[in-house]
């Protein structure tokens, strides 16, 4: 990566996908910051991960949905998460947050996707701490990230936090940058500002979370209405799954900050 690629003038930073999110967090560490990873994968994989820390599940990001994830579930003991096609015909739990709400008695689970999972597994050997936020915990990422912020004082180099807004795929596999996750690191960023405004000069937000935040603001009032409305929103609603887009709406309904210790999610309450 080069300098002007890593927003490093920059304490929060913002690009998109996995190739970004190893690039610009790989790079802040080799620089000698401490880094703060935030993923936002609002439809569905962030949301998910909050609605089962939220319930006491570990969660364990997997970057493959083939036989391998089958094995990775079965040696940590683990429910793997199936495909919502596959749920929806066989019941069980899926990469759905109602699937999850619904299913008693889990305590790991593994979720395969290409998108917030992959760019979690990617991020778990980088050397940074790394949070899974949606739109339900977004706030209390943020409150969690102002702590961390406040631990690094006294380390060497400028910390820096890098929030990753997952995205979607085309069919041929590239990124499809999805707007919901737009809104959703822009949630996180806009309250992130709002806490530091004692501190929310031109250094602290790149242009690129400056954007993000400022994005959040055009929908932030009417939550509900822009996830149904926007395109990966319609694909859920119109496939069947309208309670996977209402539980993605729940703003600021959790307290609980999924934190990616050893390779998997668990509960860091502040």
């Amino acid at each position: 990566m080069q300098p002007w690629h890593s927003q490093d003038r920059h304490v929060v930073r913002l690009d998109w996908g996995p190739v970004a999110a190893e690039a610009l967090t790989t790079y802040a560490v080799g620089a000698g910051s401490p880094v703060c990873a935030v993923v936002v994968d609002v439809l569905s994989f962030t949301t998910c991960v909050s609605v089962a820390v939220d319930a006491g599940v570990t969660v364990h990001p997997y970057r493959w949905r083939d036989d391998s994830a089958r094995a990775f579930a079965h040696e940590r003991g683990a429910t793997l998460a199936l495909p919502r096609s596959a749920s929806r015909a066989d019941g069980g739990v899926s990469l759905s947050p109602a699937s999850i709400r619904a299913t008693p008695g889990l305590t790991d689970l593994v979720l395969p996707s290409p998108n917030g999972s992959t760019i979690s597994a990617l991020l778990a050997g980088t050397g940074a701490q790394v949070v899974a936020a949606s739109l339900r915990n977004r706030s209390a990422v943020a409150a969690w990230v102002v702590d961390w912020l406040q631990s690094t004082r006294g380390t060497t180099g400028q910390p820096a936090v890098v929030v990753v807004p997952a995205g979607e795929r085309w069919p041929d596999g590239s990124l499809r940058p999805a707007v919901e996750d737009l809104w959703g690191a822009g949630a996180v960023v806009a309250a992130l500002a709002s806490r530091l405004e004692h501190r929310a000069g031109p250094l602290l937000l790149s242009p690129e979370a400056e954007a993000a935040g400022t994005a959040w603001l055009a929908v932030e009032d009417r939550v509900a209405e822009a996830l149904d409305d926007c395109s990966s929103g319609r694909e859920l609603v119109e496939q069947g799954w309208p309670d996977d887009v209402a539980v993605a709406a729940e703003l600021d309904t959790s307290e609980v900050v999924p934190v990616l210790r050893d390779g998997a999610y668990a509960a860091s309450r502040r």
